[in-house]
């Protein structure tokens, strides 16, 4: 063991390290935490001033142990964990758990390069307490959220797992914008279009300066532009620039990742960590736009080195959240003269070249444009048509970074007065829009603003909501809707009625019907926990432990008290206020009340009351239908279940319908699952050929079978066994037969051996003995030399 030992967060990090440091230095990992409050029961004495108990993982009790050895064989330990406020508390964990002194030195550093690391060596501090507090007060807190709410949730909200302190108003937010878009109200426009010709041919494309409410004043303007004069009324140039953006910290990362490359959130992150880990890029996790001067005079060379010194201009970028942390940099690549790193490839070098381009984009000049607006007078009517141009004069940054917008055109040259003459025109239909439903980027870029979490927690705040089965990531088709549109076509005006696509989403979050029932639930009775301006206010407070000496106890009593009194107040509510359904009218068959709510396994509609003499009737929600919005056409199709497929000579009726576990088709006592086909289009050919595949794989599958018995020997998996008839959840009980019967051929069986078999009068065959004598035959079948024989005895 080397003199020096460094104990870093990850193994890949530490080969990294360990090969800068040289041979007078280990680096060892914690990979990740070693200790956490105990699973079973809380772990924190609310009695005692809110003390945590902690407690060595079960899956780092080996970590442990093992860096107690090399504690003890090492002269002097540094700890070198992520520089964020979780890092800060797996060193103080470090401390605690490896029993080291108080000053054992702390090194910090943003990017993993030789000079970093040898320059943390001989700068190291001691852990710092107050972002250990502040990390302490964060996991206390959520602790207490989820050990408290979460059984509360359990008995009173079906398919609830969990809320928490953060993801809650994650969950509100999804909710809140699908209420919004819901409730819109669709109001429709007429937008004009044309395209104009001057004498030399040019076209010159125009909006109308104002939109028409209804179609007859757009059919009014069409029939008066038949017979309009139109010429230049004006030509307005002005010079326009584009300044670059700031450097990438981790939210705008996330959001540019997601729309240039198409990656998740999670999968950003990963990729990021990973890139770091390689001493590629500086810390993914940061909240700061400031770069450090090394880096801006680096790239300062590179630009001017590339593009020439009109192309560069240095900038410092300031943060505007005062709580972020400036001792930290944006993210930037570690070596700005390497546009490239060898040997990365696909996903991790896409996004690396994002990085890198956004960093010395953010050094280089504006880009300098000429704004043009042409205006168009129409000789009888008030309106004008518009034409708007840019011309790229410099490009500065966007040499390197982002790309002019599609709509950006160049005009022709026109002067003032020049007449013009439509070539094409068209009046066409538009509906407003309610607000966009968030993407995982968007998402991230609303947490932020509104102060919910931290760069550290970003990722996993998407995550946990997706993974909770509250919010589901989604790409939908759309529907088809005509609009109308008026043209001129020959100097004569053309109405029709084409069809469109509307509503089509790509991976886009919908919040599922149980985060309907959980976000109003909590609304209504834990207000704090999902109000954005209190979880902002708790994330203050976290920022004012770390860094003005603030006691975190007390952060912890004031939001526990009034948090505690409401569990207990929630224990009298019943479980009918917290499900109560949604009715959506009458049955036409039955006269009988339709409603939807939620129930043990899911969402599902009902027909009657529980309290009418014939029970109601039940149909499960299926695809994208949800409490909110389903409506009674929908509800009732949900009934017309089970279809009837067909009727054969072998096989008898055939049926489709959903259940429990998917679609499926039933003949007989038979069942065959749907995959790619929905109970409502498959037909009797395609249902004929999945139930003789069954048939065929049943046939090769049955050993035996007895008459005046369900009992049946198959084979199965992991050999043949012995099944009592019954299917999954209604008693199915499976017996392997060589565990009862030993070597008996199962052909042989007979129905009474059967039945004591699975009714567990026959017991299975106690395993021999692993004694010397067994020892022997087996080692006889590993190796001949009797030396090694006897030997491993």
């Amino acid at each position: 063991m080397a003199k020096n030992l460094v104990i870093v967060e990850s193994p890949a990090k530490a080969k990294t390290i360990e090969k800068f440091l040289g041979k007078d230095y280990t680096v060892k990992s914690s990979i990740g935490h070693i200790r956490d409050m105990p699973k079973k029961g809380m772990g924190i004495d609310i009695e005692n001033n809110f003390k945590p108990t902690y407690e060595v993982t079960a899956d780092k009790k080996k970590v442990v142990t093992q860096l107690r050895k090399d504690v003890k064989a090492a002269d002097k330990i540094y700890l070198a964990t992520d520089e964020d406020r979780e890092g800060e508390a797996i060193a103080w964990h470090l401390l605690e758990a490896l029993n080291l002194p108080k000053d054992t030195p702390r090194i910090v550093f943003h990017e993993i390069t030789k000079g970093a690391i040898t320059r943390a060596i001989t700068e190291p501090r001691i852990v710092d307490y107050n972002l250990v507090d502040a990390q302490q007060a964060r996991r206390i807190i959520d602790r207490l959220v989820g050990f408290e709410i979460s059984p509360v949730l359990w008995r009173k909200i079906s398919g609830a797992r969990s809320a928490g302190r953060v993801q809650s108003p994650v969950v509100r937010l999804v909710v809140e914008r699908e209420r919004e878009i819901i409730d819109h109200t669709c109001e429709n426009t007429y937008k004009v279009k044309a395209d104009l010709v001057n004498d030399a041919g040019e076209l010159i494309e125009v909006k109308l300066s104002a939109d028409f409410n209804k179609k007859d004043e757009a059919l009014a303007f069409a029939t008066a532009l038949l017979d309009a004069k139109l010429s230049v009324a004006s030509i307005e140039k002005k010079p326009s620039k584009r300044t670059p953006k700031p450097p990438f910290i981790t939210s705008t990362l996330q959001q540019e990742a997601s729309q240039k490359l198409g990656f998740s959130v999670k999968q950003t992150m990963t990729l990021a960590q990973g890139l770091y880990r390689e001493g590629a890029i500086t810390y993914m996790r940061t909240d700061s736009f400031t770069l450090s001067e090394t880096a801006i005079e680096a790239a300062g060379k590179v630009i001017e080195k590339e593009f020439g010194r009109d192309y560069h201009q240095e900038r410092r970028f300031k943060t505007k959240d005062a709580s972020a942390q400036e001792a930290h940099e944006a993210i930037r690549p570690t070596d700005l003269t390497k546009s490239e790193i060898f040997g990365l490839e696909g996903q991790a070098a896409k996004l690396y070249t994002l990085i890198y381009k956004r960093t010395l984009a953010c050094q280089m000049s504006d880009a300098q444009l000429q704004k043009t607006q042409i205006k168009i007078n129409i000789s009888n009517r008030s309106e004008n048509f518009i034409a708007n141009g840019e011309i790229l004069i410099f490009p500065g940054f966007l040499s390197v970074y982002d790309y002019l917008s599609s709509d950006d055109k160049l005009l022709p040259n026109l002067n003032k007065g020049d007449a013009l003459s439509i070539a094409n025109f068209s009046a066409r239909e538009s509906f407003s829009r309610a607000k966009p439903r968030y993407t995982e980027a968007s998402l991230v870029k609303k947490i932020e603003e509104m102060g919910i979490g931290r760069p550290s927690t970003f990722a996993t705040m998407v995550s946990t909501v997706q993974d909770r089965g509250y919010v589901s990531k989604e790409t939908r088709e759309g529907v088809e809707r005509e609009y109308h549109k008026i043209e001129i076509i020959d100097g004569a005006i053309s109405e029709s009625t084409p069809v469109e696509r509307t509503g089509a989403e790509k991976n886009k979050l919908f919040p599922t019907s149980v985060a309907y029932l959980l976000n109003d639930f909590l609304v209504k009775y834990f207000s704090e926990i999902v109000d954005y301006q209190f979880t902002a206010k708790l994330e203050s407070d976290f920022d004012t432990i770390a860094t003005q000496n603030v006691p975190w106890q007390g952060v912890v009593k004031n939001f526990y008290q009034p948090f505690h009194q409401k569990v207990e107040d929630a224990a009298d509510i019943s479980r009918e206020e917290t499900h109560g359904m949604r009715e959506l009218g009458t049955d036409p068959k039955s006269g009988k009340p339709v409603s939807v709510r939620f129930g043990r396994y899911g969402a599902f509609a009902q027909i009657g009351h529980k309290d009418d003499e014939e029970k109601p009737i039940f149909a499960s929600l299926r695809g994208s239908l949800d409490i909110e919005t389903i409506k009674l056409e929908e509800a009732l199709e949900l009934f017309n279940m089970p279809r009837t497929v067909g009727e054969t000579d072998d096989f008898g009726i055939i049926k489709a319908n959903y259940g429990r576990f998917g679609p499926y088709i039933q003949y007989g006592k038979k069942y065959v699952s749907l995959k790619e086909i929905t109970p409502e289009e498959v037909t009797l050919d395609e249902a004929l050929i999945l139930i003789k595949a069954k048939e065929k794989f049943d046939a090769e599958r049955i050993i035996k079978t007895f008459n005046d018995s369900d009992i049946q020997v198959l084979n199965g998996r992991f050999g043949p066994y012995i099944w009592n008839g019954k299917k999954k959840g209604k008693g199915q009980k499976n017996i392997t037969i060589k565990k009862v019967f030993g070597d008996k051929i199962p052909a042989d069986l007979t129905l009474e051996e059967c039945k004591k078999a699975v009714s567990g009068k026959l017991k299975p065959k106690a395993k021999p003995k692993k004694g010397k004598r067994w020892l022997e035959n087996r080692l006889k079948f590993k190796t001949t030399a009797p030396s090694l024989i006897y030997a491993k005895v």
